[in-house]
């Protein structure tokens, strides 16, 4: 008898203003749970809109300005996120007001929430802060208080934002995964080698968890 596979890691390249990177995330842990795969997740950042300025853009319109959508199609986009959010218990909470805005620095709060194991924790806060409350995860107080929820040091977390101390750290890696060729998320990544972009849905996971326990299971 040989020992069980080490736990499986999962890499995920993600922006916490995507939406996909939500239901994508939610479907891969029903997989999870549903295969009972032994796994760690490691999350990394990626900006969808890095030139984005402070004052963000309304949703809208800017899903026309870069996507050349018209209402309808955006309306249609966010009914069949919804329905997908809400078949993984997560609830997404668009309007007209909905905004766009610059998440470099909620990566940053995320690297250092990372070092002492609440990275995970923090990230699933700000989609939620995001999608479902449609708070602005740009600003300041906002990431501070979020931070706070996760039970992580609120004075420490304004600091890491004011010092930008971790601002070069995230631009190294977000640079490491754009030459990997990564140009697109959520991208994940299985056991260092096997990338699977975009939400594949739970029974697609399912299948791919289920592949990639046989190729790892040690030989009897």
């Amino acid at each position: 008898m040989t020992d069980k596979p080490e736990r499986l890691q999962i890499d995920i390249v993600s922006d916490v203003v995507c939406p996909w990177c939500v239901v994508g995330y939610r479907q891969l842990a029903e997989a999870l749970t549903a295969t009972a795969t032994a796994h760690e997740i490691h999350w990394h950042p990626f900006e969808l809109n890095p030139q984005m300025g402070p004052e963000g853009q309304n949703l809208g319109e800017h899903i026309a300005e870069k996507y050349g959508s018209t209402r309808e199609q955006s309306q249609q986009a966010r009914a069949r996120l919804t329905e997908l959010g809400a078949a993984v218990g997560f609830p997404f909470k668009f309007s007209d007001g909905s905004r766009i805005v610059n998440t470099f620095n909620a990566h940053q709060m995320i690297h250092w929430a990372d070092k002492s194991g609440r990275g995970h924790d923090l990230k699933q806060a700000l989609f939620s802060a995001y999608f479902s409350e449609q708070r602005d995860v740009s600003d300041i107080a906002v990431l501070v208080e979020i931070a706070g929820s996760v039970g992580l040091d609120t004075a420490e977390a304004r600091k890491v934002i004011e010092d930008q101390r971790f601002a070069e750290a995230v631009r190294q890696t977000e640079g490491f995964w754009t030459q990997q060729g990564i140009s697109g998320v959520p991208a994940v990544i299985f056991d260092r080698k096997h990338l699977v972009s975009g939400a594949q849905g739970v029974e697609n996971y399912t299948k791919i968890l289920e592949q990639l326990a046989t190729m790892r299971a040690p030989a009897s």
